[in-house]
């Protein structure tokens, strides 16, 4: 039996307020929350038991989940009472794992969509008789990330932190989330306090002589850490870009739940997702967007991949471009809201409130 462990426990800083009231791996991608779409794609490669490692609003994933029956495997839950980082988190549900010393665990971090191959990481793992294994991907620019540079045979041979200067970027290889440990390692991590798996477990392995693989698979690979790229995120799943068996619907230009309204002349294009009892009004336009449970969107408004939180209103007229507009919030008409703003949950803008452009 293959066991993962989903690492859940991050508080969503930079999505806020997205994260306000709903943990990050819940915030609804292609929709369902983003976590079922990581279960479904590990179930898909044969995972039949996973160990959710929670922390931030805790109390919200087992009511929706259960035991993990509905998606064909068998979930248990461990919540962090203070926050112990990656390593911390992996070492605190070790006593939940059922596998063997030498078995292979899997290991997903719960902000990444990825395409990975998991049966070939897994494949990777045994065949190098490695310790650890570890997905890499290559970006074009690395500077915001730990790189990971290999040998010939794909052997780690370095974790190198953030680099700055052109020297420093030795590889176009990161860390990209996901990694197999062989079940013995994880005994060696210290328990009961915070540990970071990229800037001392694994650090500390090389130095020990550990045997750590690399697999580079550079198939699709987003970090939905900020409220951009979860919205490309959710939008490439709608569009198939971004593999998941758990889209509720076919692929296309949008998705529409089934308890949502959208009145005929509305254009949602760019892979929109318009969620349960959502509204879209006569003559909208919405592109690369995502619309949560209840929102409504007033007649002519122009929204470019935004997010829309569960019971906002965007008034008629009012164009968004790049913003995050929180649960509950009231925008008014004729606002015009661009690039990285944040609208906080429950907060109203009056009509013509704000713009970037001249009101003639």
């Amino acid at each position: 039996m293959t066991e993962a462990i989903l690492l859940v426990g991050g508080k969503g800083t930079r999505l806020r307020p997205l994260t306000v009231h709903t943990p990050k791996p819940m915030v609804p991608a292609a929709g369902v929350p983003f976590l079922t779409h990581q279960l479904a794609r590990a179930r898909a490669a044969g995972v039949e038991h996973i160990v959710l490692a929670t922390s931030y609003l805790a109390e919200v994933f087992e009511p929706h989940f259960g035991d993990g029956s509905a998606l064909g495997l068998h979930i248990e839950y461990v919540t962090e009472t203070e926050p112990l980082g990656t390593g911390g988190a992996i070492r605190n549900v070790a006593s939940r794992l059922h596998s063997g010393p030498e078995d292979p665990v899997l290991i997903f971090n719960g902000d990444i969509l990825t395409g990975l191959d998991i049966r070939a990481l897994v494949a990777t793992h045994e065949e190098s008789g490695a310790d650890v294994s570890l997905h890499l991907t290559k970006v074009e620019d690395p500077r915001a990330f730990g790189l990971v540079p290999t040998d010939g045979t794909g052997r780690v041979q370095a974790f190198l932190e953030k680099p700055q200067t052109p020297e420093e970027i030795v590889t176009d290889q990161i860390n990209a989330g996901a990694y197999v440990f062989r079940r013995s390692v994880i005994d060696t991590i210290p328990a009961g306090r915070p540990v970071s798996v990229e800037r001392e477990t694994f650090p500390d392995l090389l130095a020990s002589g550990a045997h750590l693989q690399g697999m580079v698979d550079s198939t699709y690979w987003l970090d939905l850490g900020t409220p951009r790229a979860f919205v490309r995120g959710s939008a490439d799943l709608v569009l198939g870009r971004a593999p998941s068996p758990a889209i509720p619907g076919r692929c296309g230009d949008s998705l529409v739940l089934p308890t949502a309204t959208v009145a005929p002349d509305a254009k949602l294009t760019g892979g929109t997702v318009v969620g349960e009892h959502a509204v879209i009004g006569e003559g909208a336009l919405v592109d690369g967007s995502t619309v949560l449970a209840g929102a409504v969107v007033e007649p002519n408004a122009v929204i470019t991949e935004s997010l829309i939180g569960e019971g906002a209103r965007v008034g008629a007229r009012t164009v968004l471009q790049g913003a995050v507009i929180g649960d509950g919030a009231d925008v008014g008409p004729d606002n015009e809201l661009r690039e990285g703003v944040r609208v906080w949950c429950g907060a109203g803008l009056p009509a013509g409130a704000v713009r970037f452009s001249s009101d003639q």
